[in-house]
């Protein structure tokens, strides 16, 4: 049987890093890139190597037997052909892209590209490549509450921030890493658009309840304008356009309900991750320990 040898761009992030140590477990090989591979921090049996995903000359060394390629759009960014292209020609006959629910979005109503995504080309790419591919179109991470809410929970039980109406259908990461496992290990969900959501749409309020119920605390939302939160937000440091771009995310989407995919269930043969879960698995982010 072939040994499948799996390069894993954005290996050292959120979703990365846990996709290394499910292909470590399903038996695969994984090179793991990253930038800095002295502070990477991966498991010992990963190969970590050197090189920069958005510039693929820097990787054409590590390409050699390799199997299947993870695109990590941030990670990418303008290369992703380049890279295909590279790893085609010596040998690899699959890709899994990461891609967003929101991909066919004016440009400029995507977020996420404000901070460095390029879900669009990553995914254009991959179905260009001539590989065997498959797009994962990932709705909101359940995570996102942390960047989100983490610093206030930690501090106090109310949650200042905008929209509680607004819906969205937390999908737990982990079930989006099976499922990239699955696309980079079998031909399974070869030539599919695969659009992954959690199993219910929740308002920003529910999603703060839930929170606390996980942790044992009554938190309690309080909207605030949408002008206070692009300050604050900013003034933490996040980039101007990639707020304003969420903010008219939340206006345009008002208390709608969220479309929920079962494609996370039927890929995975059993009930995708429900929020409350996943905030009972990540409650110590949510609490200050200090």
């Amino acid at each position: 049987m072939t040994q499948n040898t799996i390069l894993v761009t954005g290996a050292t992030g959120a979703i990365g890093r846990p996709l290394v140590e499910l292909l470590l477990a399903e038996g695969a090989e994984v090179r793991a890139v990253s930038r800095a591979p002295h502070g990477a921090r991966l498991p010992a049996r990963a190969q970590v190597v050197e090189g920069d995903p958005a510039r693929p000359g820097t990787l054409a060394r590590h390409l050699d037997g390799v199997t299947a390629v993870f695109l990590h759009s941030r990670a990418i960014g303008d290369a992703a052909g380049e890279l295909l292209a590279l790893a085609k020609e010596r040998g690899a006959t699959r890709v899994a892209a990461l891609s967003a629910m929101n991909i066919d979005d004016p440009l400029d109503q995507q977020p996420s590209r404000y901070r460095g995504d390029r879900n669009k080309e990553a995914e254009t790419a991959a179905a260009g490549s001539g590989l065997s591919w498959t797009s994962l179109r990932a709705g909101s991470f359940a995570s996102n509450a942390v960047n989100s809410w983490g610093a206030q929970i930690r501090a106090g039980d109310i949650v200042r921030y905008v929209h509680a109406s607004f819906q969205e259908a937390p999908l737990d990461d982990r079930d989006l890493v099976e499922v990239a496992a699955r696309a980079l290990l079998t031909g399974d969900l070869a030539g599919r658009r695969v659009e992954l959501t959690g199993p219910r749409s929740l308002t920003h309020e529910e999603m703060v309840r839930v929170i606390g119920e996980a942790i044992g605390r009554p938190l309690r939302f309080q909207e605030i304008p949408p002008e206070a939160a692009e300050r604050a937000m900013v003034g933490n440091g996040l980039p101007g356009p990639f707020v304003r771009a969420l903010m008219d995310r939340y206006a345009r989407g008002g208390s709608r309900p969220h479309p929920v995919t079962e494609e996370a269930t039927k890929i995975l043969g059993r009930p995708a991750r429900t929020f409350a879960e996943w905030a009972r698995d990540h409650a110590g982010l949510f609490v200050d320990n200090d």
